[in-house]
């Protein structure tokens, strides 16, 4: 399992996440923000728990996002 954690407020609406794991990110038509597919809201803070095989595209968003505010972690849960 992978936990993937966006940082939605500092989102400048790039584009770049959707590109590269369109199953996983949308941008919101209201706000021009990212939005974490499913995700569920912390504190400001939007987390996603899903499969090993969204792993490489989450992680390239995370390296390409430009302001630096998706995270990618593998996990046991």
């Amino acid at each position: 399992m992978i936990r993937i954690i966006h940082q939605r407020a500092k989102c400048i609406g790039c584009n770049y996440c959707v590109e590269v794991a369109p199953n996983t990110w949308e941008i919101d038509k209201t706000d021009g923000k990212a939005t974490l597919i499913g995700s569920t809201q912390k504190k400001g803070f939007y987390i996603l728990t899903t499969t090993n095989d969204e792993f490489e595209a989450n992680f390239e968003a995370q390296n390409i996002c430009p302001v630096k505010i998706i995270k990618v972690e593998k996990t046991t849960k």
